[in-house]
């Protein structure tokens, strides 16, 4: 978590919320859900499994990044190289993660510039 001037942004609170692995929401139990902070050094890390596909959407994750005292950013966080990009209406690249893919894990990098 970075400002526009390249500084940590601390304690920028980060609200994720996602489908499962077959593309459904949970709306009752709210699972795939949760929010936590941004360290000292504006690093945050969200371990979570890969969202299935849903009709007309790509895999995307949902966040709102807060930092303190600033207003909220509502985004989505996209993966590379995934066939249904092309056609979703509202995917963007800026925000495709870097993910790096390993036998039974994913590991993906995201910095969120805000401004402070």
């Amino acid at each position: 978590m970075l400002s526009t001037g390249c500084k940590p942004v601390a304690r920028a609170l980060l609200d994720f919320w996602q489908c499962d692995a077959q593309g459904q929401y949970d709306n009752e139990g709210f699972r795939l859900r949760g929010h936590q902070f941004s360290d000292a050094s504006g690093r945050f890390v969200l371990e979570t499994i890969v969202p299935g596909l849903y009709p007309g959407r790509t895999r995307h994750i949902h966040v709102k990044v807060q930092a303190p005292n600033q207003p909220v950013l509502t985004t989505q966080l996209y993966f590379p190289g995934e066939p249904a990009n092309a056609s979703d209406r509202i995917f963007d690249r800026r925000l495709t993660m870097a993910v790096q893919k390993s036998a039974n894990l994913w590991q993906a990098r995201f910095d969120f510039v805000l401004r402070v």
